[in-house]
């Protein structure tokens, strides 16, 4: 008979990201070969142990935050767990550079029991940055579709094709939501707003899930400018989206990050700054926009 651990452990292995399982106590309790060849530390250097100190912005704080042991010159990006670029130093001294996400590991009974921690190099081709999805919820069919398009139309970008832009946006109320009236008013509410900003859209854009909370949209405006009128427009349409749950009316707005692609990054680049200027919206009250690399200088009344 197969042993489930080491079925387990074997899936793991075959993986090409990096995957580190923490005990409570934040010992490395499982250490994958991806893992091994990304940092160079090997199994037996961090089993049983905590992670090394060189591989401290890796680590999260107790909310699932990533607070950058090694100070500011190793970390950049935006935190909350939304898959950050981290900045970490291989065994053998050098920088590298990972897209790292994190999440709680819980037992049948809620109870926590550890963090895993998944990290791939932010130089790969397909180490897109995507918004933190839970496990009860895969949209991963609707997500590659997504990225596929989003493939597609920067390579016909940089061959010359048409110019677009991309938005990146997360619902401001989506967490309280959550918490006070449960999962499926939080879904409910997801739902009934991609259906509002879908109607912003024209037939030729694309607009998908990229996280719990998140939407990615794929717009073909051709400037900045346009592309930030475009954003100004969707928050708009957040703000009329009626949503009730039980009686109860729940006012919406969204925070966004607005992109336009450059022939001289790569589409993971692009995604990053949009994600960062999501970010910024956040951190400047929600209901925002920000276009990268400059803010708007109006944002939605």
């Amino acid at each position: 008979m197969i042993d489930r651990t080491e079925l387990m452990e074997s899936a793991l292995d075959s993986l090409p990201e990096g995957v580190a399982l923490l005990g409570m106590e934040g010992e490395v309790l499982f250490w994958n070969q991806a893992a091994e060849a990304i940092t160079g530390y090997a199994n037996v250097d961090v089993l049983s142990r905590p992670v090394p100190d060189a591989l401290e912005p890796l680590l999260p704080d107790g909310d699932g935050n990533l607070e950058p042991a090694g100070g500011p010159q190793h970390f950049a990006g935006p935190a909350r767990g939304r898959g950050a670029r981290v900045h970490a130093l291989h065994k053998l001294g050098h920088l590298i550079h990972v897209i790292e996400r994190t999440m709680v590991l819980r037992d049948g009974m809620g109870e926590r029991i550890g963090k895993a921690i998944v990290f791939h190099p932010a130089d790969s081709l397909d180490a897109l940055p995507r918004g933190e999805a839970a496990e009860s919820r895969d949209d991963t069919a609707g997500r590659t579709d997504l990225e596929v398009r989003l493939q597609a139309q920067f390579e016909d970008f940089v061959q010359g094709g048409q110019s677009f832009g991309v938005m990146w946006i997360t619902v401001d109320q989506a967490q309280v939501l959550r918490k006070t009236h449960g999962a499926k008013a939080c879904e409910a509410m997801l739902e009934k707003l991609e259906r509002a900003l879908a109607q912003g859209l024209r037939p030729a854009d694309e607009l998908g899930r990229w996280g719990d909370d998140e939407f990615l949209i794929l717009s073909h405006e051709r400037t900045p400018e346009m592309l930030a009128v475009h954003a100004q427009l969707l928050a708009g349409m957040a703000r009329t989206a009626d949503f009730r749950w039980w009686g109860d009316r729940a006012s919406l707005t969204v925070s966004i990050g607005a992109a336009q692609a450059d022939a001289a990054e790569t589409l993971a680049q692009l995604l990053e700054r949009a994600q960062e200027a999501m970010v910024s919206s956040i951190h400047a009250g929600g209901n925002h926009i920000t276009s990268s690399p400059r803010r708007l200088a109006c944002s939605p009344s």
